[in-house]
């Protein structure tokens, strides 16, 4: 039965492009991702995102709720758009900044989607367990993004892929690092090189996808999930540092290979320019997963 968010969400707080939503049953606060005018990581939507985890960090972990601070064991990743989690990358940014050479705010884009990501990577270094629910589909730095969560529940319907080879670039923003915590590094290679789009029950096989919910019950597929860990919730935080502590993200490391990608950038020739064209014109046209523009960003 599909479930309304709505109803067990009676903290609500709007902002432009993420809304935050505090579910004091679960003890879980959920981000809905709401980018405009493309669904993508815009410099809004990471300026929103830093500001609401400077706010949780500050607070070690807590929410202020019904006049008191509640602590929140879970945090949800999720999106308001339909069909679309998120298409990664300001492509349309992209394409001016290297058109016009400037290396400053290709670097300070990278930095700040980092800035965002290795807080939730890290879970904050707090017991809290981060989650994406991811419907429809999640690209480049979309899947990087739900990479980056401890727990990723999809919808059986999602897309997650890397295409950023189909313009002749790679995923700078972690891809790599965050594949080798869930497969091995070949395999990791293979799909960045590959630029295919998988289904979530294909990830879920190969372990990156830890729960596959039928469409349209991916909220309650989470409060599910959260209801069950929570029952061993002590045992599940310290495996959670543990596989931290065995698979460790590094900050500098995910910067440096920043660097990387802005170089990689800068030296894309005219044809891949025009590849990039084409998707910032269906990144403008997506608003459903079964819109064609949708797909061909695929």
């Amino acid at each position: 039965m599909h479930h309304d968010r709505n109803h067990r969400a009676p903290v609500h707080t709007l902002s432009q492009q993420l809304d935050t939503r505090f579910d004091p049953d679960l003890g879980a606060i959920w981000l809905d991702m709401q980018s405009a005018p493309r669904p993508c990581f815009t410099p809004r939507l990471l300026e929103e995102l830093r500001r609401y985890q400077r706010m949780l960090e500050n607070r070690q972990g807590h929410w202020r709720h019904a006049g008191a601070m509640r602590r929140i064991d879970y945090q949800v990743l999720t999106s308001s758009v339909p069909g679309i989690f998120n298409l990664g990358g300001d492509l349309d940014r992209f394409l001016g900044w290297i058109t016009e050479r400037d290396r400053g705010a290709l670097a300070s884009y990278a930095r700040a989607c980092i800035d965002v990501l290795y807080p939730n990577a890290v879970n904050y270094h707090l017991p809290i367990t981060t989650i994406a629910l991811v419907r429809g589909q999640a690209l480049g730095g979309g899947f990087e993004a739900a990479l980056s969560s401890s727990v990723i529940i999809a919808e059986a319907g999602a897309q997650l892929g890397l295409p950023e080879i189909l313009f002749n670039l790679f995923p700078g923003m972690g891809a790599y690092n965050l594949l080798c915590r869930r497969v091995t590094p070949h395999q990791a290679e293979q799909m960045i090189l590959g630029g295919r789009i998988y289904q979530a029950a294909e990830l879920h096989e190969l372990g990156i996808v830890d729960v596959v919910a039928e469409d349209g019950e991916g909220h309650d597929a989470v409060a599910t999930f959260i209801r069950r860990h929570r029952r061993q919730r002590n045992g599940h935080v310290a495996l959670q540092r543990a596989r931290q502590r065995a698979h460790r993200v590094s900050y500098r490391e995910l910067i440096d290979i920043t660097d990387i990608w802005v170089d990689a950038a800068l030296a894309l020739e005219p044809r891949d320019l025009k590849v990039i064209e084409r998707l910032v014109r269906a990144q403008n046209r997506a608003t459903a997963p079964d819109d064609a523009a949708s797909r061909r960003v695929a």
